[in-house]
C-alpha cells in the first residue's frame, strides 16, 4: 500500500516515481480515496522536479487504463488517428480523416467541443444537417469497417484520471507542466486504440505552446511516450501565429473541408492535410516514406475519390450528403459584414487568438461549456498574412446572427489585424517534424541539453509538402528548404540595398521567437568605415522597432548576397548576431542563383564574446 504523502516527499526531493506508485495514486484519486490537496501537492512536486522519460510513460498508461480502453483488433489494418494541439480555423480533420479513409487506411478518432479560443471538431460536424456525433462502440466499429472512417464525440469513460487532473491544474497553476501536458494528451489518444498517431503540434499566438522550442520539447516528449508504449508515432509542428485556412466558425468550416477536398482549398490547409497524411501512410507502412505518401494522397484529391468518401462518411453518421454538392444546405448566417483596410499595405500579422474569442464572442465557440454554439456564424478571412491590400479593400468577412453582434465584432477586429508597409512576404508554416529515431536516447523532464539535434525540415528528405524553392547543390550546401521562406524575405530585402561602390548588394533575414520577420539590407558610403552590412541593420532594425523585447531571440537568420556561392556575415556581424541568438541558432547563407548553405551561428564564430569576457 502506497501512501499518498510518501509519494509527494518522494516527488518533492526530485526522486524517480515507481510505476506501481504512479498508478496507485491515479487509481486512488479518481476513485476519490486521495483528496484534491494531495493530489494538488503532487502536481507542483511534479512541475518543479520534473519527470523523467519512464514516469512519463508510466503517468500516460495510467491516466490512459483509469476508464475505457478501446479495442480494434478484430477491424484488419493498421488503424490511425491524428491530434492537434489546439489553434484557430484548424479544419484539419474534416479533410484529412476522408482523405487518409480514401486510401485504405482505418480512421479511428474520438474528438472533443471547443472552448475559448479553440474550435471543436464535434461541433463543426454537427453543423451538417442530422449528423450524429455519438455512436455506441458497436456502431463505431461496423462504419469503420464498412467505410474506414468514423469520429465520434469523446466518452467520459476515456481517460477519466485526466478530466480530473486537468481541472485540478488548472485552478492550481500547475497547467504549464511538460510531462503533465504530453501525458494528458496521449492518454486520450492511446485509450482510444490506435495502432498510429500523428500530431499536429500548433506553434504561436493561437495555440497553446507559444515558442518552437517549447513545442519541439512538447512533440518530443509525446512521441516517446508513443514508442515507450509501442505505438508509431510522429509529430509535425506547424505556425498558428494566424487562422489556418479562411474559415473560423462551425459550418463555415465545413464549406472549406468541402473546397478543399475539390482541390479548391487554401493552400495552407490542403498542404497540412497532405503532409498529416503521408506521416500516416508512412507510419502504417502503406507507403514507402512521408513523400510517396503525399502523393497519393495528392491524386485521391484530384480523382475525387476523397470528395466521394466524405459523401459515404456523413451518409453512415445520419447526415444528408448533399451538402458535399450543395453547400448552401448548411446553415447560413443572416447578416454578413465586412471588416476592410482604411490604408494601404501589407498584412504584417493577424493575431490567432483574438481572432478566435472575436468568433468565440460571435457564438462560433464557447466561453464555458454550458454555451450553446451558433453554427452558422463566425469569420472568413479574405487576406493571410504578407499578401498586399488596398485602401476599403475587405480583410475580414464577419458572419454575425444580428446586426448589433456585427458590428461589435467589425470593431474589435481592429485590434486583431496589422497592417503596414512593407513587400509580401510568405511566412514559414512548417517548423519541424519528430520522429521516434529523433527521440532515441532523450529523457523527458531532464535539461534541454540532453535533447536530439535539431529536428529536420519538413521539406527535406521528401517529409512534408512538395513545396520547397527550387536550389542548385552545392559543396557543403544543401537545397532550399529549411528556412526557404525566410531566404526570400532575404532576397526581398536585398532590393533596398543601397551599394553605389561595391555594387554588392546583401539581404538579410531574422525569425524572431514570437514568429516576426526582421529584414534589413546593407547601406554603404563614400567612408567605408561607415558602410553597415545588411545582418546588423536587421538586428538594429528589430531593436529600434521594439522587437527584441523580454525573452524575444532570433530563432533563424537568412542573408542573401549575388555572388557565386553564398557568402557568411562577416566578423562584426557575427558578433552582433551572437548577443541576440542561441549557439545552435540555424543560418542560412544563400545566393541569387539559388544555391544554399546551412550553417549555425557556432559554426560561424566558435568563440564569440561572452558576458564574463566582459567583465
Amino acid at each position: 500500500m502506497v501512501r499518498t504523502v510518501d509519494v509527494i516527499h518522494k516527488k518533492r526531493r526530485g526522486l524517480t516515481l515507481r510505476s506501481d506508485e504512479i498508478q496507485e495514486i491515479v487509481n486512488g484519486f479518481v476513485s476519490g480515496d486521495i483528496p484534491d490537496y494531495q493530489m494538488s501537492a503532487l502536481l507542483m512536486a511534479i512541475c518543479f522536479a520534473g519527470m523523467d522519460e519512464q514516469e512519463t510513460v508510466n503517468l500516460t498508461m495510467a491516466m490512459a487504463e483509469s476508464g475505457q480502453f478501446l479495442d480494434w483488433s478484430d477491424i484488419p489494418g493498421v488503424k490511425v488517428d491524428k491530434h492537434s494541439t489546439g489553434g484557430v480555423g484548424d479544419t484539419t480533420s474534416l479533410v484529412l480523416a476522408p482523405l487518409v479513409a480514401a486510401a485504405g487506411l482505418p480512421v479511428v478518432k474520438m474528438s472533443g467541443r471547443g472552448l475559448g479560443h479553440t474550435g471543436g471538431t464535434i461541433d463543426k460536424l454537427e453543423s451538417i444537417p442530422g449528423f450524429r456525433t455519438s455512436l455506441s462502440m458497436d456502431e463505431f466499429k461496423s462504419q469503420v469497417r464498412s467505410i474506414q472512417v468514423a469520429i465520434a464525440a469523446q466518452s467520459a469513460d476515456l481517460a477519466p484520471a485526466d478530466k480530473k487532473l486537468y481541472a485540478l491544474r488548472d485552478v492550481t497553476s500547475t497547467v504549464e507542466s511538460l510531462p503533465l501536458i504530453a501525458s494528458s494528451i496521449m492518454s486520450k489518444k492511446l485509450a482510444s486504440g490506435a495502432d498510429a498517431i500523428v500530431i499536429d503540434v500548433k506553434v504561436g499566438d493561437g495555440a497553446f505552446m507559444k515558442t518552437v522550442e517549447d513545442a519541439r520539447k512538447l512533440a518530443e516528449t509525446m512521441v516517446k511516450i508513443g514508442k515507450g508504449t509501442n505505438r508509431d508515432v510522429a509529430a509535425v509542428l506547424t505556425r498558428m501565429d494566424e487562422p489556418l485556412g479562411f474559415a473560423i466558425g462551425n459550418a463555415l468550416e465545413v464549406r472549406e473541408a468541402i473546397a478543399t477536398l475539390r482541390g479548391e482549398g487554401p493552400p495552407d490547409l490542403q498542404e497540412l492535410c497532405l503532409t498529416l497524411g503521408g506521416h500516416m501512410l508512412a507510419l502504417a507502412r502503406v507507403s514507402k516514406d512521408v513523400a510517396a505518401g503525399v502523393e497519393t494522397l495528392r491524386g485521391l484529391l484530384q480523382s475525387g475519390a476523397a470528395l466521394q468518401k466524405f459523401r459515404d462518411w456523413i451518409a453512415a453518421q445520419g447526415g444528408d450528403p448533399q451538402v458535399v454538392d450543395n453547400p448552401d444546405l448548411l446553415p447560413t448566417a443572416p447578416i454578413v459584414r465586412s471588416f476592410a483596410s482604411a490604408t494601404p499595405g501589407v498584412v504584417l500579422r493577424m493575431h490567432a487568438e483574438r481572432l478566435g474569442l472575436v468568433a468565440m464572442r460571435l457564438g462560433a465557440g464557447r466561453a464555458t461549456h454550458a454555451d450553446v454554439i451558433r453554427p452558422a456564424v463566425g469569420l472568413v478571412l479574405r487576406k493571410k498574412v504578407g499578401e498586399p491590400v488596398d485602401p476599403g479593400e475587405t480583410v475580414v468577412e464577419v458572419h454575425a446572427a444580428t446586426e448589433e453582434a456585427a458590428a461589435r465584432a467589425v470593431e474589435e477586429l481592429r485590434d486583431c489585424i496589422e497592417i503596414g508597409d512593407g513587400s509580401p512576404f510568405h511566412p514559414d508554416f512548417f517548423l519541424g517534424t519528430v520522429s521516434q529515431n529523433d527521440v532515441a536516447g532523450w529523457d523527458a523532464g531532464k535539461s534541454v541539453d540532453n535533447a536530439p539535434p535539431g529536428l529536420a525540415d519538413p521539406f527535406e528528405k521528401g517529409q512534408g509538402a512538395s513545396s520547397a524553392n527550387p536550389a542548385t547543390r552545392v559543396p557543403g550546401a544543401s537545397t532550399a528548404g529549411a528556412g526557404s521562406s525566410l531566404l526570400e524575405r532575404a532576397r526581398e530585402a536585398r532590393n533596398q540595398s543601397y551599394s553605389p561602390y561595391s555594387k554588392f548588394a546583401v539581404g538579410a533575414a531574422l525569425l524572431l521567437s514570437n514568429g516576426r520577420v526582421v529584414t534589413g539590407a546593407n547601406v554603404e558610403n563614400a567612408s567605408y568605415g561607415l558602410t553597415s552590412c545588411a545582418e546588423r541593420n536587421a538586428v538594429f532594425h528589430a531593436i529600434s522597432a521594439g522587437y527584441l523585447k523580454g525573452d524575444i531571440h532570433i530563432e533563424e537568420v537568412a542573408v542573401v548576397a549575388d555572388s557565386p556561392e553564398p557568402v557568411a556575415p562577416c566578423g562584426a556581424c557575427r558578433q552582433v548576431l551572437a548577443e541576440f541568438c542561441s549557439r545552435d541558432t540555424p543560418v542560412h547563407l544563400g545566393n541569387l542563383r539559388g544555391q544554399v548553405k546551412e550553417t549555425s551561428l557556432e559554426k560561424l564564430l566558435p568563440y564569440a564574446f561572452t558576458d564574463e569576457q566582459m567583465v
